[in-house]
């Protein structure tokens, strides 16, 4: 019998960072070994998993690797060492990431060594378009900078609710960004892509709620920037993140992608709270993940105007009926064969239907959302607290929201296209996230996203007592990462390197 392809077989390790213990002499190793070293025979069957994927190691040295070759040439110079686990017990090689070389010379090694690190889940390296994309948790970057640690502590629930909703939300992006007048934009490092921003976003949400990942009933993961034309994102979320019952290295979790422009994420919310709304035939939690690198064109090329909005990153949100932060209230979506923007098979970047996109468009179908939403659960501008409109740009979420009648101090606090840019399918949900990072218990939020070709979906949300318990778990805030003192600002020549990737 042929063994597993290579990618396959390095997952179980690298993606997730596992080894094994023995349990009578505490021995670790980086591998899946059915002996112990030092034991011999009398270890086996005494040796448990070990994990470090959401544990921090220590840089023990490092040195530069001024000329790479081969595979790693798109990565410049980068930062190589040796990164060690529990006291020394376990040692790996590891790759600095989310590090731009500009001055070799200048580089202190020794103020680097001995400092905490935190695995990030990255690309490895660059291959040609027909191979398989392969990734690694062997990155990492500092604990005392742009990603903290944050640890993840399964618990156990306290409280069930009568209704469906929102138990716990994560968001994630670049620390590098590109600034021109006054609009920031996420721009993602040469080793990130939509599939990082998921299965990070993901992470952040299971550490946020406390949801055990064995629970995890279904993933959905929307986005418009797959890698693949054919391969779901949604499987490497779920190996990763080890979403449902594991039975040899298979997951016990129905993982699937979804495609709707903007709203591919949104539209699984009202699926996925269906879906938790029935335990018994259905499951205890399912996970909706938004994630998008942004495609534009370059801006001298037709397609090259969405040049100016797209940004980078990743949201995802834990839907479930027991310690629940936001209960959903009702829904209402509206769809029509509107094609404002669209990227043909085959084609790398998007094409854009100019002013067309407005009117017939965005505003059509978030009023209408908006409003048959507010007229089913008869309320007014004034019985909700928080608006959160699909931002593509400054001025449509704002120009709609004053239309539907809503304050400033109703629709301010969701605005974070000007420090990320467009997500794409993380659009709405990260402006959303922002309210939830803010919200007081027993507030409303009406959320509308918008996907071009096109349509909307309406959500109304009612915070509960939960929100306020849960969020000190949360340290990447989407404030947190608009305003971070580590972001790295870059030039749009470095711009366009680092959006094209590996």
């Amino acid at each position: 019998m042929s063994s597993e392809p290579i990618e396959r077989r390095v997952s179980y390790l690298g993606d997730r960072l596992r080894g094994r213990r023995c349990q009578i002499c505490g021995k670790e190793y980086f591998e899946l070994r059915n002996y112990c070293g030092n034991c011999g025979r009398k270890s086996f069957g005494k040796m448990e998993d070990i994990d470090f994927f959401y544990e921090k190691g220590r840089l023990e040295l490092c040195t530069l690797i001024n000329e790479p070759t081969n595979k790693f040439t798109k990565l410049g110079s980068y930062i190589y060492g040796i990164v060690s686990f529990h006291n020394g017990k376990i040692r790996v090689p590891g790759r600095l990431t989310d590090k731009i070389i500009k001055d070799a010379e200048a580089i202190d090694f020794s103020s680097m060594e001995g400092k905490e690190v935190v695995p990030r889940f990255r690309r490895r390296y660059s291959v040609d378009r027909s191979e398989i994309i392969p990734t690694i948790s062997l990155a990492f970057t500092f604990a005392d900078e742009y990603y903290p640690h944050q640890e993840y502590h399964p618990a156990k629930p306290n409280k069930e609710y009568d209704v469906p909703g929102i138990v716990g939300y994560g968001v994630y992006t670049s620390r590098f960004r590109i600034r021109e007048g006054s609009m920031e934009r996420a721009v993602p490092f040469i080793d990130e892509d939509a599939i990082t921003a998921a299965v990070e976003a993901g992470k952040l949400a299971l550490i946020h709620s406390g949801v055990d990942s064995t629970l995890i009933g279904k993933v959905y993961v929307g986005s418009e920037s797959n890698p693949y034309a054919v391969k779901p994102i949604a499987s490497k979320v779920a190996q990763v993140l080890k979403l449902g019952e594991e039975d040899e290295d298979v997951q016990g979790v129905d993982a699937v992608d979804t495609e709707f422009a903007c709203k591919a994420a949104t539209s699984m919310f009202k699926d996925a709270a269906s879906l938790v709304n029935y335990p018994k035939i259905g499951a205890s939690y399912a996970m909706v993940i938004g994630t998008d690198n942004s495609q534009a064109a370059p801006r001298d090329c037709p397609g090259g105007e969405l040049d100016f909005f797209v940004g980078y990153g990743g949201c995802a949100y834990i839907f479930g009926k027991t310690d629940v932060i936001a209960e959903l209230e009702g829904w209402y979506s509206c769809t029509s064969d509107t094609p404002d923007f669209w990227r043909r098979d085959g084609e790398p970047y998007p094409m854009h239907g100019g002013r067309f996109t407005g009117d017939p468009a965005y505003f059509k179908h978030i009023r209408k959302a908006a409003r048959r939403l507010m007229e089913k659960l008869g309320l007014k501008p004034s019985d909700i607290n928080y608006f959160v409109a699909h931002q593509p740009n400054v001025a449509f979420p704002v120009r709609i929201a004053k239309e539907l009648g809503f304050k400033e101090e109703q629709y301010t606090p969701s605005l974070q296209v000007a420090k990320f840019g467009n997500t794409y399918s993380g659009s709405s949900p990260v402006g959303l996230a922002a309210v939830l990072d803010v919200a007081k218990p027993n507030e409303r939020i009406l959320i509308v996203s918008y996907g071009s070709g096109a349509g909307s979906d309406a959500y109304s949300f009612i915070t509960t007592s939960q929100i306020v318990e849960k969020r000190q778990r949360q340290k990447m805030t989407v404030k947190y990462q608009a305003e971070n003192p580590f972001l790295e600002y870059v030039d749009y020549n470095t711009y366009r390197r680092l959006k094209h990737g590996m």
